[in-house]
C-alpha cells in the first residue's frame, strides 16, 4: 500500500455495514488541560479498536453545543461523547432520535441521557471544604469560573460543609474561562469585599496558582494566613516549589472508561450505564 500511495476508501464498508467507525466528541474548551487528558483517554481506546474521533468545541454554550451535535450526527457517527449534562431540549431530542449510544462525562448524579462516567463534584467540594475546616480555617471562599453545573455542584458541597459548622461560604464566579491572571484578579476582588478570608477553594488549578502568586507578591503567608486549594490536580499546581492542594480527578480514566463502554455497546455487549470514578484530596503545601 505504501509503495503505491494507496489510500483505503471506507465508503463502501460504511454503506454496507451502516457503520462509520467514528465516535463524535464534544468538549467545552480546547484551552483547558482537563479536556486534553480526557481526549487522551478516549483515543487510547478508540484507536485500539480502529475507531476515529470527530472532535468539536462548543465554548460552554448550550446553543452552540446543539448545533455541533447536529453537525456530528450528519456524519453518521456510531456513538457520541458529551461533557456534562447541561443540554437544550432540542439537542436531547436529536440524540435520542439518533438511537446511538451516548456518554456524558465529568459528573455523576441525576438521570443521564444514556451513559454517565465521572465523579461526584458536590462530594468533592464537601471533602475539600472539610479539609479546610479541619485545618482551622473558618472564612472560606469559593472561586468559580464558568458558572456551569459542575462549578455549582462544587460550591454547593463547599457551602454544605461550611454551613454544618454554622459558618458561611463566600462565592465569586466571573463567568469566564479560568486562567492564572484571572485567579490574581479574583483574589484582589475578594480582598476588597471580604478582607478577612482565610481559605480559598478554586474550581481549577490555574486559578489557584494565580491566587498563590498574588499572595506571594503581597507577602501573605500560605497556608498560615490564607490556605489555597485548586481542582483537578493539574501539573501547573504541582510543578511549583510550593505545591498547591487540589482535588485530583481521574480525567484520563473518565475518557478511557466512557470509550470502552460505548464500544462494548456497539459490539452488542453488556456494559454499565453509570460509573463513578474516585477522586483524591491532595494536601500539597498550601492547606
Amino acid at each position: 500500500m505504501e509503495e503505491n500511495n494507496y489510500i483505503p476508501n471506507r465508503a463502501p464498508e460504511i454503506l454496507l455495514n451502516a457503520r462509520s467507525k467514528t465516535i463524535g466528541v464534544l468538549i467545552p474548551s480546547f484551552r483547558n488541560q482537563i479536556f486534553a487528558d480526557v481526549l487522551a483517554g478516549i483515543e487510547s481506546v478508540t484507536s485500539a479498536h480502529q475507531y476515529q474521533t470527530l472532535i468539536a468545541n462548543y465554548g460552554y454554550d448550550p446553543q452552540r453545543e446543539e448545533r455541533e451535535v447536529l453537525n456530528l450526527l450528519s456524519y453518521n457517527i456510531d456513538g457520541l461523547i458529551l461533557t456534562g449534562k447541561q443540554h437544550t431540549d432540542r439537542m436531547i431530542q436529536y440524540v435520542r432520535a439518533s438511537g446511538i449510544p451516548v456518554a456524558e462525562l465529568m459528573d455523576i448524579g441525576g438521570q443521564p441521557l444514556d451513559i454517565q462516567v465521572g465523579f461526584d463534584n458536590e462530594k468533592a467540594g464537601w471533602d475539600m471544604a472539610h479539609a479546610f475546616l479541619e485545618s482551622g480555617k473558618r472564612k472560606i471562599a469559593f472561586f468559580g469560573s464558568m458558572d456551569d453545573p459542575r462549578d455549582l455542584s462544587r460550591f454547593r458541597g463547599t457551602e454544605q460543609a461550611v454551613a454544618a459548622c454554622g459558618l458561611k461560604a463566600y462565592h465569586i464566579t466571573p463567568r469566564t474561562i479560568s486562567s492564572v491572571a484571572l485567579g490574581r484578579q479574583m483574589f484582589l476582588q475578594m480582598q476588597q469585599s471580604h478582607p478577612d478570608i482565610d481559605a480559598i477553594f478554586c474550581t481549577n488549578d490555574d486559578l489557584a496558582v494565580g491566587v498563590l502568586l498574588e499572595c506571594q507578591a503581597q507577602g501573605i503567608a500560605v497556608p498560615q494566613e490564607i490556605a489555597i486549594a485548586g481542582f483537578h490536580g493539574l501539573e501547573i499546581g504541582r510543578a511549583r516549589l510550593q505545591k498547591i492542594a487540589s482535588v485530583i480527578t481521574p480525567r484520563y480514566d473518565i475518557g478511557k472508561t466512557a470509550s470502552e463502554i460505548l464500544i462494548a455497546r456497539l459490539a452488542g455487549k453488556d456494559a454499565p450505564d453509570s460509573v463513578n470514578l474516585a477522586y483524591q484530596i491532595y494536601y500539597g503545601d498550601t492547606l
